[in-house]
C-alpha cells in the first residue's frame, strides 16, 4: 500500500522558511560576534593560539585536534583544513586516547580540545595526562570558568549569545561559531607560512587545482608512433591518411631530422577543397600552415590548455617540440579533457 503524505498548506510553508531564516541569522550572528571580540581579549587570545599552533609545527610538532559528540564532528572538520593548509595536524577521539591512543600524542605537540561546556568528561579526564607530558593545550569552550579553559595553556572563548534550535539545547549556533574560529586560524596560519597555490596542490594531487598545477604537457602527449607525421616533401594525400590513421585532426610537417615545419589540420584541408579542384599532384608543403603553434613538454598542462583556447585550436591540437625545435609529440584537447586539466 502506498502512503502519500499530507499536502502542506501555505501556513506551514512560511513557518518553514521563517525557521530557517532564523537558524541563518542566529548563526550568523554567532559568527559576526566572534569577529568582533577579536579587538578584545579574543584578540590576543587568538594571536597567542596562532603563535603556539605555528612555533609547535615549525619546530617538526603536531596538532591534534579532540572533541567529544558534535564537537568531535567540528574538530575532524577543523583537523583536516589545518591539514590541506600546510599546518600538520590530525583528529583523535577522546574516548579512544584513554585507551591508547594518547601514544600518538607527544610533548612537541599541541592539542585543540573543543568542549562548549568546558567539562565533557572524555577531555578532562585527558588533562592530567597531556599536562604530564608538557603538551600545550588550547581550549575552545563557551565557557571560561570551566574546568578545560581553566587548564589550558590559551583559550578560545566560542561562547553564542543563543542556539539556533528553539529550545535552545541542540548545539547549532555554538558549533558554527566554533568551526568559523577553527577555520580562522588555518587561514591565518596558512598566511604567516607563505602557502601558495603550488603547496595547496601537493596537499590536494586529486583535485583539479592539483591537476593543473602539478600535471606537465609531457604527462599527457602522445609519443612515438602515434604522433602524426609526414615530410615536407609527401604528397599531400598522404599527410590525409596519416591524419586519418593518428585521428588527432592533424599532422606536422617535419624536415630530415625531424624538425618541425608546419601542420596541416582538418581546417587547412578544407581550405585546401575550396581552392583547388585536384588535390591529388599537391605536396603537404604547398598548402600547410607554417610556423605553428608549439609548447615544449616541461610546461604546465594547463599552459598548453590556455595556449589551445587562446588560439582556438581546439580541433588540430598542440605540437611539443624540444628547445632545438624537433617534434617529440601532440597534444590534443581530448588528451586534456580525460586528465582532468580541462
Amino acid at each position: 500500500m502506498s502512503h502519500i503524505l499530507p499536502s502542506r498548506n501555505v501556513s506551514d510553508t512560511e513557518k518553514t522558511l521563517s525557521l530557517a531564516r532564523e537558524t541563518l541569522h542566529i548563526e550568523a550572528d554567532a559568527v559576526r560576534a566572534l569577529a568582533e571580540q577579536l579587538t578584545g581579549p579574543l584578540g590576543q587570545n587568538f594571536i597567542d593560539a596562532h603563535k603556539l599552533l605555528f612555533d609547535v609545527t615549525e619546530n617538526k610538532g603536531r596538532v591534534v585536534v579532540t572533541g567529544m559528540g558534535k564537537s568531535g564532528h567540528i574538530g575532524g572538520k577543523i583537523a583536516s583544513t589545518l591539514a590541506s593548509t600546510g599546518t600538520p595536524a590530525f583528529f583523535m577521539h577522546p574516548g579512544e586516547a584513554s585507551h591508547g591512543d594518547l601514544g600518538m600524542i607527544t610533548r612537541d605537540d599541541v592539542v585543540i580540545a573543543i568542549s562548549n561546556s568546558g567539562e565533557s568528561d572524555e577531555i578532562v579526564k585527558l588533562l592530567p595526562q597531556l599536562k604530564r607530558r608538557g603538551t600545550a593545550v588550547i581550549a575552545m569552550t563557551g565557557r571560561g570558568d570551566s574546568t578545560l579553559s581553566k587548564a589550558a595553556t590559551v583559550h578560545l572563548d566560542t561562547a553564542v549569545a543563543k542556539e539556533a534550535c528553539p529550545l535552545n539545547l541542540a548545539p547549532t549556533a555554538s558549533t558554527t561559531a566554533t568551526l568559523a574560529l577553527g577555520d580562522a586560524l588555518a587561514v591565518a596560519l596558512l598566511d604567516a607560512r607563505g602557502f601558495g597555490e603550488e603547496e595547496y596542490a601537493m596537499h590536494h594531487p586529486g583535485g583539479s587545482l592539483g591537476r593543473r598545477l602539478l600535471m606537465h604537457v609531457s604527462d599527457v602527449m602522445v609519443t612515438g608512433d602515434r604522433v602524426p607525421k609526414v615530410r615536407e616533401d609527401a604528397l599531400l594525400t598522404d599527410a590525409i591518411l596519416e591524419m586519418s590513421k593518428k585521428g588527432l585532426g592533424m599532422t606536422a610537417v617535419v624536415g630530415r631530422a625531424d624538425e618541425l615545419l608546419g601542420v596541416f589540420s582538418d581546417g587547412d584541408l578544407r581550405r585546401t577543397l575550396e581552392a583547388h579542384d585536384n588535390i591529388r599532384t599537391l605536396r603537404v608543403s604547398d598548402v600547410m600552415t607554417s610556423s605553428p603553434k608549439t609548447i615544449t613538454a616541461d610546461k604546465l598542462a594547463a599552459e598548453a590548455a590556455e595556449v589551445i583556447q587562446r588560439h582556438r585550436i581546439a580541433s588540430s591540437g598542440l605540437l611539443v617540440v624540444d628547445l632545438d625545435n624537433k617534434l617529440v609529440g601532440a597534444l590534443h584537447v581530448l588528451d586534456l579533457m580525460r586528465a582532468g586539466v580541462l
